[in-house]
Formats: C-alpha cells, sequence, structure tokens
C-alpha cells in the first residue's frame, strides 16, 4: 500500500511517500537536483513500487522547496536536516530496524555527505556528483571512450578513408588523454573523503556510459571503492530499470542479513532528545 506522510523539518512541513513493506529493512530515495520525489519520467516512483513489492519499505520525500513541501530550496549542500528528518518518519512509519540510503547525482554527494549523521545504515551512491566545475574533474576516461567508441565502429573507418575525419580535431583530442588531470577542486575532495569514511557501509553504482559516472570512476581511481556498473548510457537508468533493482535488493539483502548494531536507532534517539 503507498500512502503520503507529511513531516517537520525545522519550521517546514516536508511531503514523503510511503510504499509499505513486511521487511524490517527499509530504503529511503533521495531526490537528485530539483526533482520531486517522483523522479525524472516518474523513475523513482516505479523503483519503489517495484521494491516495495519484493517486502522492503520505501520512503520517497520532498526537501525544503521542492514538489509538495514547504520552506526554501537551499539545494543539496544543505539537505542534510531533510535527510535527518526523512530518516525519522520513515522509522517511525515502518518501523524499519534498518535503513538504506539511495540517491543519484547530487542527491549521491548529499547521503555521503550526511547520511551517517541522518541514522542511516548504509549508502548506494549512484553516479555521484563530485564537482559543479567541470573542468576540475579528469576528462581522460570520457574521452577514452568516446574515441574506442569510433574506433570499433566501421563507418568511421569509412570516413576515414574518404578523407570526412577531422585529423587536427582528433590529435586535440587523443592529447587531452595524456594530459594530466586538473586538481580536485573544494567540493569533490571532501566527498571523496566522506564516501572513504563510509567504508563497506558504502556502494557506488555507475551508469556505463554516463558523463557524471565516467567522470567519477576517474575522480576515484586508487581509492578502492567497492563500484558495480550497469550497461546503460542513461543517467537515471531509464532503459535499465531491471538492472538497478537489482544491485538495490542485493543490498537490502545483504543489510537485512547482518547481526551487527544499527546505527538507525542511535540516530532516532538522539532526534527525539533534541525535540
Amino acid at each position: 500500500m503507498r500512502s503520503l506522510i507529511s513531516f517537520p523539518c525545522e519550521a517546514a512541513m516536508l511531503v514523503g511517500t510511503l510504499d509499505e513493506g513486511a521487511l524490517d529493512t527499509g530504503l529511503l530515495i533521495v531526490s537528485g537536483g530539483n526533482e520531486p520525489r517522483m523522479g525524472a519520467h516518474r523513475g523513482q516512483a516505479m523503483l519503489a513500487a517495484r521494491i516495495a513489492a519484493k517486502g522492503y519499505p520505501v520512503f520517497r520525500f520532498d526537501r525544503r522547496g521542492v514538489g509538495d513541501s514547504e520552506g526554501v530550496n537551499r539545494g543539496w549542500e544543505s539537505s542534510g536536516p531533510d535527510i535527518a528528518a526523512a530518516v525519522h518518519a520513515f522509522a517511525e512509519a515502518s518501523g524499519c530496524a534498518r535503513i538504506i540510503g539511495f540517491g543519484n547525482c547530487d542527491a549521491a554527494a548529499a547521503l555521503a555527505l550526511h547520511g551517517r549523521e541522518a541514522g542511516l545504515d548504509a549508502v548506494l551512491l549512484s553516479n555521484p556528483w563530485l564537482s559543479d566545475e567541470p573542468d576540475a574533474l579528469p576528462p581522460a576516461a570520457a574521452i577514452r571512450r568516446h574515441y574506442a567508441r569510433k574506433l570499433m565502429d566501421p563507418r568511421e573507418w569509412l570516413r576515414a578513408a574518404r578523407g570526412a575525419v577531422d585529423f587536427d580535431r582528433l590529435r586535440q583530442g587523443l592529447s587531452k588523454i595524456a594530459a594530466p588531470p586538473a586538481p580536485l577542486d573544494a567540493t569533490a575532495a571532501p566527498l571523496l573523503d566522506a564516501i572513504g569514511h563510509w567504508g563497506d557501509s558504502a556502494a557506488i553504482i555507475l551508469a556505463r556510459g554516463d558523463a557524471t559516472g565516467v567522470a567519477f570512476r576517474a575522480a576515484a581511481r586508487g581509492h578502492g571503492f567497492p563500484m558495480t556498473s550497469i550497461a546503460t548510457d542513461s543517467h537515471s537508468y531509464a532503459d535499465a530499470l531491471d538492472a538497478l533493482e537489482r544491485e538495490i535488493l542485493a543490498r537490502l539483502a545483504e543489510a537485512a542479513a547482518s547481526d551487527g548494531p544499527s546505527a538507525l536507532h542511535d540516530g532516532i534517539t538522539e532526534l527525539k532528545n533534541t525535540d
């Protein structure tokens, strides 16, 4: 069953949607950008229904100033109180013993930074957004993939034979692969550190052909983060929802089988003590 829930966050009332499930491990979906809780093309609403059908409760919400929620939209960087309030409301409504956070793009960044303080037990970070400055992210991986695709395409070889290839532009592109990457900016470095602090409690899912995912993989090289790639170019997995569902369900099953202590109840107790 699906129901609407309103809950407070500081001076505003937020609105969330609960898809009920019989299990005591739940999924909190955090929206990226300024999208409302239904997601792009209702993708998050469909994903929630599918996960709940497997028995896991799912909660989606609009942060302050977005969708049906009150307040001022101050962006994902300021969404820590919103996530904490949503975790509290979700736990109260569902009785979940463990809650896993899932977010795509800057929602993944928000979860990496704020999820532990909010009381989440683990996070699933999809195509994490590292920077508002595109030149601060390493371009080589995306460029390498672009030219590898062209070299594997017989039509490109035919174009070269006909003299239709701009070799000056090709040389410029290839030179960028060898160029040293620009240093990470003041946004990206703390996010990579925050992901590292989660340890095994953070899993990263990347859309293989998505520019944000490609940039993250390049920037995270050497950090040892567990990463899973899904064969799609869609940033929101529009053509790969089945694969995304399988990855999320696998992580939820791991959390449900865990006998370790949950961070959720400490977070809920802390919230109650500040009421």
